[in-house]
């Protein structure tokens, strides 16, 4: 990892923790959703508890990257800062990959109000492994939501950007299975869920924390999403430079 890039993500995370509501917002949403969902209908039984808990897991992965990248990235558009730092000779690498890494970052704290609930609150448990698993299919599951959320970021101005996040949220979060049972979902979800890139992010979770048997169908759906969302947030990237700069 180059000292560039390292330098960029050090800018980015240090702007985000100077505006505290992002980083409230990135942990109050999956807090509330664990207290209103999971505590008082899944909190007593133990295996409920977990695959609950490793699917509001799922749903702070996607509010952290959604929004911070989706949202984050119009608004920094819009800075004349964004615009000195984009006619350095430096390239976009840096900078994507800086992005990135400062999604990585937040994710990993959007994660702790929900394992401290799941802790004190409900009978959910998994053992040292699968707990560490559990971190690392996070990240994992973090890289399309983070690649989505700056394609929406580059391609559209902030208030496009906050409606299409919010369009493309909720849709997804429920028709991936993010808020029914992995084995009696409505029929809607058991249909459209593999072929989202939520299934397959909730799939890695619970087969990290729990006894659970992933779909591979769910699993190369989201390794194909992850390679078109590159290739989108690259083409989004470009198509906004040219606009602006050439």
């Amino acid at each position: 990892m180059s000292a560039l890039t390292l330098t960029h993500a050090r800018f980015l995370l240090l702007e985000t923790i100077r505006v505290p509501v992002a980083l409230i917002g990135t942990l109050f949403f999956p807090a509330v959703a664990m207290l209103f969902f999971v505590v008082p209908f899944a909190g007593s039984d133990p295996t409920a508890a977990t695959y609950a808990t490793a699917s509001m897991v799922t749903f702070a992965v996607m509010t952290s990257n959604l929004f911070g990248h989706g949202v984050g990235v119009s608004a920094d558009r819009a800075l004349p800062w964004d615009a000195y730092t984009r006619t350095l000779p430096a390239g976009p690498g840096p900078r994507f990959a800086g992005r990135i890494i400062v999604g990585l970052v937040m994710t990993v704290a959007s994660l702790v109000p929900v394992v401290v609930i799941a802790a004190l609150l409900t009978e959910a448990s998994t053992t040292p492994l699968g707990l560490l698993l559990g971190v690392g299919a996070a990240l994992v599951a973090a890289i399309p939501f983070a690649l989505m959320g700056l394609a929406v970021g580059y391609g559209l101005p902030m208030k496009a950007a906050l409606a299409v996040v919010q369009v493309l949220f909720f849709p997804m979060a429920f028709l991936g299975g993010l808020m029914s049972s992995p084995t009696n979902p409505p029929a809607i979800v058991a249909m459209v869920a593999p072929y989202l890139p939520t299934r397959g992010a909730v799939e890695l979770m619970w087969a990290a924390v729990a006894d659970h048997s992933p779909d591979p169908l769910a699993l190369a759906m989201l390794g194909a999403w992850t390679v078109v969302l590159a290739g989108l947030a690259v083409l989004a990237y470009r198509r906004d430079e040219s606009r602006r700069f050439r």
